[in-house]
C-alpha cells in the first residue's frame, strides 16, 4: 500500500510538471542569455521538485557516487569546482542512460581546522576554549557549524551539482557517529587498533598529534652544526657529530656509527660525554646510520627523532625529553629550561662555542616538516597514542587493485598507490583536540583496565568498579572520512540504500589525496564490509594559472569560481573545466579568458533557441515517419546521421571518462554543424517554402537532441530551453540520450558533402580577400563529373549560403587565371574573380603580411643558428622556435602562391 501511494504521488508530481512546464514559453526571450536569472530559477525548480532524489525501490540499474566531502569550514575553490563538475557530468549522463543515480553529498567536520576557526573567533572576545571547558566549547562549534556550515553546500548547488540533497550527510551526524564507533570497536577487537608509546608528529601550536600524511615538507635554508663529543678516558680527544638541532643535545643517550665504517671501528664501545651535560653515553653501531651525512657519526636522541627512536628501541636506550608539548625546553635543559625551542637553539650554539665544543658550522638546505593546518614546524614527540595496524589492511587493498576489482583512471596512478601501501606505517589516529569523534575507550580508575565499547560502560568488567573515565582524545578526521562510502548509506545497519547503491560506482578526486583518503577508504571498506568501496577511481590533475603556476594568494593569481559564476554563469565555468580536463590526469591551466568562449557558446545556444522556437506554431511532433524520410533533403539526412554518430561518440568518450573530448564533440556538432549548416539551410527552405514543414520538424528534433547531449555539461541553460520546447517531459532529466532509430537514405549524404566542400572554399575566399558582405559573386567551380552531378541539385542552396549567382561548373581549370583568387579542397577548386579595387586591396594586404612573416622567419633563423641560444635555452623553447619557423615557411609559401595569381 505504501508503495502504491509513492507511485501515485510520483504520477501526480509528473502531471504537475507537465502542466506547468510550458508556462511562459510564449514570453519574449531576451536577445542575450541572462545567466543569473536563469540559473536561480532552474536551481529552485530542481530543489523544489526533488528532481535528483534517488529511489531505492527503482527497478533501474543502480549507479552511485559519494561526493568527496569538503571541509565544513571551506568555501568553493576551483579544485572543488573541477571535482564536482566531473562528478555531475557522470551522474547526469548516467540518468540520461536510464540508471537510477544516487549522488550523495555531505561535508567533513574537519577537526583541527574547525577547532582553530572557532578558537580564533573566541579569542576576539577574549575567551579561550579552556575557560569555556570541553562541553561548552563543543556547543560553540556546533553553533558555528549551524550558522556557517552550509556555505559550501549552497555554493555547490549554485554550481549545478545534481546531488540527492535529501540525503545530505555530515561526518559528525548521528548515523555516521554510530558507524565510527562500530568501526573503532570492530578493528580493536580484531587486533587492528592498539594503544602504544611511539614517536609521533606533534604540532605545538595545535597541541595535537598528526599523521605522517598531515605533515607538509618544505625546503629550508638551515645550518649544520659540527659538535665535539669528548672521550671520558681522554677529554682532549673527541668524536665529531653533525646536527641541525643542537637544542636536543640535552636528550642524547648514545652516539652511533655504521658498523661498516672503517673510520670508527676502533671507537665502538668507548664512552663520550654529552656536551652541555655531565651525561656519559656509549658509541654504538647501527646499520641505519648514513656514512655520507655530516661526519658519519650520529647523535642518538630517541625522544626527538623517529629514526633515533627506532634505534633506541633496538639498543634499549633511555628516552629523554628535552622539549615539551608546547615547544618549550624541559628541566633536563638546565639553564635553558622554559625557553622556546627556537630561542634555545641559538643559546645552545652560544654555549657550545663558549665551552669549545663547536667545531664548525655549514650551510644546509633540507626539508622541514610543518603542520598542514597552521604551518608550525613539527616536533617529533614521544607520546602514548592510538594506532591502526596498517600492514594487514594494506595487503587486501593492494590485491583489490592488482586484480582489477578496483581500477584507476589513468592507470599510472596505481604505481603511486602501490608504493605507499607497500611501505605503509601504522596510522596514528588519536588527536589531542576537542572537536571530533571522541575515542570510544574508557579507563577504570581502580584497576587501569581499558574498556573499548560502542556504548558507554557502567562498570568495569574486570573489577566491577563504576569509577570510569573516557579517553580525552578524538579520532583523526580521516578516520571518519575513510568510512564515508558506506557510513553515509547507514552502515552498520543493512539499509535499503546500502543494498541498492553500495559498493558505489565511481570515485572522482585529485591525486593529492590518494594516500590520505582513497587508500584508506579501500582498506576500511574491504575490512569492515568485505566489499570494495567503489569500482573506478578517476584521478584528475590540479588547477594552475594560465602560466602553469600553483594558485596562491601571495602570488595574486587565485581565481574564485563564485566570481566566474557571477560574471559568466555556472554553465560557462563547468564547460570550460570539462573541456580543459584531460584523460591523462595532467594539471590544468586555467584563466578567466578560457571561460569567455564557453559563455559565448551559451549565448549561441540561446540565440539558436530563439530561432527554433520562433517556428513553434508550425511544430507538429517529434515523430519522423517513413514518408518524411522518403522526401528528405540531403541536409536533413546529414544532420540526423551526424546526430546519431555524435551520440555514439559522446557515450564512448564519457564511458572512458574523456571529458574534454566529449565536450568538444558536442560543441563542434552544435556550433559547427547544426547552427552553421543546418539552421542556415533551414532558413533557405523556409524563405523559399521548400519542404519547410519537414525542415522545421527536423529542426525541433535535432535541437531537442542537442540539448540532451549538452545537458551533462551545461545543465542550467539546457533545462531552461528544454522546458520551453513543446511536448516536453517536465525536466530534461527524464529524457533518454539515444540516437534516432531511422533507416536513412545515406546516398544523399554525398550531395551534402559536395555542398559543404564548395561552400567552405567560397566562404574562405570571400573572407581572405575581404569581399564586401553584400557583394554577389559569380564563382567558377572545378570538380569531377561524379561530384558535378551531385552538386547541381544543391546549387540554389550554394548560392544562398555563399551570396553567389550564376556559378559556372567546369571539369578543368581555365587557361587564363589572371585576376582570380583560388582555393582548393579535396575534390573541388573554386575560382573567384576579383574586381580591380578588390584585387589591389588584396595584393597590398598579402604583400604586407608576407613582408612581416619574412622578417619574423629571419629572426627565428638567427636564433636557431645562435650557439648561445641552443646551449642555454630549455629544450621545449628550442622546439617551440623550430615549430614556429616551420609554420612561418608554410605560410610564406601559401602567400607567395596567392600573390602570383594576383599579379
Amino acid at each position: 500500500m505504501v508503495n502504491f501511494f509513492k507511485i501515485l504521488q510520483t504520477i501526480v508530481n509528473y502531471l504537475k510538471l507537465r502542466k506547468t512546464n510550458r508556462e511562459g514559453v510564449k514570453i519574449f526571450m531576451d536577445k542575450t542569455y541572462q545567466h543569473n536569472n536563469t540559473e536561480k530559477k532552474i536551481l529552485n525548480f530542481w530543489l523544489e521538485n526533488h528532481i535528483y532524489h534517488a529511489d531505492v525501490n527503482s527497478n533501474k540499474e543502480a549507479f552511485s557516487i559519494v561526493i568527496p566531502p569538503p571541509n565544513v569550514t571551506g568555501s568553493l575553490h576551483l579544485g572543488h569546482a573541477l571535482d564536482d563538475t566531473l562528478q555531475d557530468i557522470i551522474c547526469r549522463y548516467k540518468r540520461l542512460m536510464g540508471y537510477e543515480v544516487l549522488w550523495l553529498p555531505g561535508t567533513d567536520h574537519a577537526g583541527i581546522a574547525t577547532q582553530n576557526v572557532v578558537e580564533k573567533m573566541l579569542q576576539k572576545k577574549g575567551i579561550t576554549r579552556h575557560q569555556l571547558g570541553r562541553e561548552k566549547f563543543v556547543e560553540k562549534v556546533w553553533e558555528w557549524k549551524e550558522q556557517y556550515g552550509q556555505r559550501i553546500i549552497n555554493q555547490l548547488k549554485s554550481l549545478g551539482a545534481s546531488c540527492d540533497w535529501d540525503r545530505e550527510r555530515f561526518t559528525m551526524d548521528e548515523v555516521l557517529s554510530k558507524a565510527v564507533k562500530k568501526a573503532f570497536v570492530t578493528l580493536y577487537n580484531m587486533g587492528l587498533i592498539y594503544k602504544g608509546t611511539r614517536i609521533i608528529n606533534w604540532c605545538p601550536r595545535c597541541s595535537t598529534a598528526l599523521a605522517d600524511l598531515e605533515v607538509e615538507h618544505e625546503e629550508k635554508e638551515d645550518k649544520l652544526y659540527f659538535v665535539k663529543y669528548r672521550f671520558l678516558e681522554n677529554p682532549d680527544q673527541f668524536i665529531t657529530i653533525a646536527t641541525t638541532r643542537p637544542e636536543t643535545i640535552f636528550a642524547d643517550t648514545a652516539v652511533a656509527v655504521n658498523p661498516r665504517d672503517e673510520r670508527y671501528k676502533s671507537l665502538v664501545g668507548k664512552k663520550v660525554i654529552v656536551p652541555m651535560t655531565e651525561r656519559v653515553v656509549e658509541i654504538i653501531t647501527d646499520e641505519r646510520v648514513e656514512t655520507d651525512f655530516g661526519t658519519g657519526a650520529l647523535k642518538i636522541t630517541p625522544g626527538h627523532d623517529p629514526t633515533d627512536f627506532e634505534i633506541g628501541l633496538d639498543h634499549n636506550l633511555k628516552v629523554l625529553i628535552a622539549i615539551d608539548s608546547n615547544g618549550k625546553m624541559t628541566e633536563i635543559a638546565g639553564e635553558l629550561s622554559g625557553l622556546d625551542r627556537e630561542i634555545a637553539r641559538k643559546r645552545s650554539v652560544e654555549i657550545l662555542r663558549e665551552i669549545g665544543s663547536l667545531e664548525r658550522v655549514k650551510n644546509l638546505k633540507h626539508a622541514v616538516g610543518h603542520c598542514y593546518r597552521c604551518k608550525t614546524v613539527i616536533e617529533p614527540y614521544v607520546s602514548e597514542q592510538w594506532f591502526v595496524r596498517s600492514t594487514p589492511l594494506a595487503k587486501r587493498a593492494i590485491d583489490a587493485v592488482k586484480s582489477d576489482t578496483i581500477q584507476f583512471f589513468p592507470e599510472r596512478w596505481e604505481k603511486i598507490y602501490f608504493d605507499w601501501l607497500e611501505n605503509i606505517k601504522d596510522w596514528c589516529i588519536s588527536r589531542q583536540i576537542w572537536w571530533g569523534h571522541r575515542i570510544p575507550a574508557w579507563y577504570c580508575n581502580n584497576c587501569n583496565e581499558i574498556i573499548v565499547s560502542e556504548d558507554e560502560p557502567k562498570r568495569c568488567p574486570k573489577c566491577n568498579s563504576s569509577n570510569l573515565r573516557q579517553d580525552e582524545d578524538v579520532l583523526d578526521t580521516w578516520f571518519s572520512s575513510s568510512l564515508w562510502p558506506f557510513s553515509t548509506m547507514g552502515w552498520p545497519e543493512n539499509t535499503p540504500e546500502l543494498k541498492k547503491f553500495f559498493p558505489t560506482s565511481v570515485l572522482v578526486t585529485g591525486f593529492d589525496i590518494i594516500y590520505f583518503w582513497v587508500a584508506r577508504m579501500i582498506m576500511m571498506s574491504l575490512t569492515l564490509t568485505g566489499k570494495e568501496p567503489f569500482k573506478n577511481v578517476i584521478i584528475h590533475g590540479l588547477i594552475r594559472d594560465s602560466q602553469g603556476r600553483k594558485m596562491s594568494k601571495s602570488v595574486g593569481n587565485v581565481i574564485d569560481p563564485m566570481d566566474i559564476i557571477e560574471e559568466s554563469g555556472a554553465d560557462a565555468l563547468r564547460f570550460s573545466l570539462a573541456s580543459l580536463s584531460n584523460p591523462s590526469g595532467q594539471d590544468i591551466k586555467m584563466s578567466k579568458e578560457k571561460v569567455k568562449g564557453a559563455r559565448n557558446f551559451a549565448n549561441k545556444l540561446w540565440n539558436t533557441a530563439r530561432f527554433v522556437l520562433g517556428y513553434e506554431e508550425y511544430f507538429t511532433n517529434y515523430n519522423i515517419s517513413s514518408e518524411d524520410i522518403n522526401v528528405m533533403e540531403p541536409e536533413d539526412i546529414w544532420i540526423l546521421s551526424r546526430s546519431i554518430s555524435v551520440i555514439k561518440d559522446l557515450c564512448l568518450k564519457l564511458d572512458e571518462y574523456n571529458f574534454s573530448a566529449a565536450s568538444t564533440e558536442v560543441y563542434n556538432f552544435i556550433w559547427d554543424e547544426f547552427c552553421d549548416w543546418y539552421i542556415e539551410l533551414t532558413k533557405f527552405r523556409i524563405k523559399n517554402n521548400f519542404k519547410s514543414t519537414l525542415a522545421i520538424k527536423v529542426l525541433f528534433c535535432v535541437f531537442k537532441q542537442s540539448l540532451i547531449m549538452l545537458h551533462p555539461f551545461m545543465p542550467f541553460i539546457t533545462e531552461d530551453l528544454y522546458k520551453r520546447l513543446p511536448e516536453n517531459k517536465g525536466s530534461i532529466t527524464f529524457e533518454t540520450l539515444k540516437g534516432f532509430d531511422y533507416s536513412l537514405n545515406l546516398k544523399k549524404l554525398k550531395n551534402m558533402g559536395a555542398l559543404i566542400e564548395a561552400t567552405k572554399c567560397t566562404r574562405k575566399l570571400r573572407s581572405e580577400y575581404k569581399v564586401a558582405p553584400d557583394h554577389i559573386t559569380e564563382p567558377i567551380l572545378i570538380m569531377p563529373e561524379n561530384i558535378k552531378d551531385r552538386f547541381i541539385s544543391e546549387i540554389e542552396k550554394f548560392c544562398f549560403l555563399t551570396k553567389s549567382k550564376n556559378p559556372k561548373i567546369a571539369l578543368e581549370m581555365p587557361k587564363d587565371l589572371k585576376g582570380y583568387a583560388i582555393e582548393r579542397n579535396t575534390s573541388i577548386t573554386v575560382l573567384l574573380y576579383l574586381e580591380k579595387g578588390e584585387l589591389e586591396r588584396s595584393r597590398e594586404l598579402i604583400e604586407k603580411t608576407l613582408q612581416k612573416l619574412l622578417k619574423e622567419s629571419e629572426i627565428s633563423k638567427q636564433r636557431l643558428n645562435d650557439p648561445k641560444f641552443l646551449n642555454s635555452a630549455p629544450k621545449e623553447i628550442i622546439e617551440s622556435e623550430r615549430e614556429k619557423l616551420d609554420n612561418q615557411k608554410k605560410s610564406i609559401e601559401i602567400l607567395e602562391r596567392k600573390l602570383s595569381f594576383l599579379k
